[in-house]
């Protein structure tokens, strides 16, 4: 494996992670000294041509880049390591690698990192997760729409806390095949069905005559604005939407494009340069 390695100021980190979409074997960043810069990382399982690289890189300017060879790892051992059990509220994050006991009285998930996204770790799911456990103690959550569910995480989280009926959505097939087998494993899948889908007008959303209780998405700022009529629609008069996937720096835009449906922002939580929103669809009006 190859590594080209750079770092880049906060204010071109999205350029950046623009720049490396869809390129090499895998893609991280890291936040250095409190923020003001990030590390960037590619690996590939070939040396890439240098040429390609300075084209690639150009709309971030002249940054000092590099390659360099990376030792062999097992990187399944690794990934378990850096993915230890945690826990986000009532709910319990393990992998399969975790062999201690089970806290008690903990709402249990058993995720493995994988191809699709979404292990709870990252501050979007870890606030929904939060969000998710501070709705419920207003009671049992009947119809739950979980889109762009990745791995399923937030779905299987409402379907823990006793959600009537779940409904999983993703427009990556092989999302959909994991959200089903992280359902079987979790002993949920009784009540999550997983299914892909665009967006909430595409099947099988077109198809779903009931309107949802509670609409859980952790997707993007710009999305989340397109959707917001769609998002209406699906939503009973008096059901909430857990909306995550934005920055703190966002979050004036999809509030604007939620109440302009006539929803009402009832909660946010910031975690780090992130946010989560929890709107209400009003129960009279429009």
């Amino acid at each position: 494996m190859i590594a080209l390695r750079f770092e880049v100021p906060a204010s071109t980190r999205e350029i950046a992670e623009r720049c490396c979409d869809n390129w090499g074997e895998s893609l991280s960043l890291i936040e250095r000294a409190g923020g003001a810069s990030w590390a960037v990382e590619v690996l590939f399982a070939a040396a890439p041509d240098e040429a390609a690289i300075g084209d690639r890189l150009t709309p971030l300017g002249l940054i000092d880049w590099r390659l360099e060879p990376v030792a062999e790892r097992d990187w399944v051992r690794e990934s378990q390591r850096l993915l230890p059990e945690f826990s986000a509220g009532r709910f319990f994050i393990y992998g399969s690698h975790f062999d201690g006991a089970l806290p008690a009285s903990v709402w249990a998930l058993k995720i493995d990192a994988g191809i699709a996204f979404g292990t709870g770790r990252h501050q979007t799911t870890l606030g929904c997760l939060l969000e998710i456990e501070r709705l419920r103690r207003r009671g049992r959550f009947g119809f739950v729409l979980d889109m762009g569910a990745g791995t399923g995480i937030l779905g299987l989280a409402a379907a823990r806390t006793g959600a009537g009926r779940v409904l999983a959505v993703d427009n990556d097939p092989v999302a959909v095949q994991v959200t089903r087998e992280n359902a079987r494993i979790n002993g949920v899948a009784s009540r999550l069905r997983a299914a892909g889908g665009e967006g909430y007008r595409r099947r099988p959303l077109a198809r779903t005559r009931r309107r949802f209780d509670l609409v859980l998405a952790n997707i993007l700022s710009r999305p989340l604005q397109r959707m917001a009529p769609d998002l209406k629609r699906v939503l009973r008069p008096g059901g909430r939407a857990i909306l995550s996937g934005l920055l703190r720096r966002q979050e004036a835009e999809v509030i604007a494009a939620h109440r302009a449906q006539g929803m009402v922002l009832e909660a946010r939580r910031a975690l780090g340069e992130w946010s989560v929103l929890q709107f209400k669809r009003k129960t009279g009006g429009r």
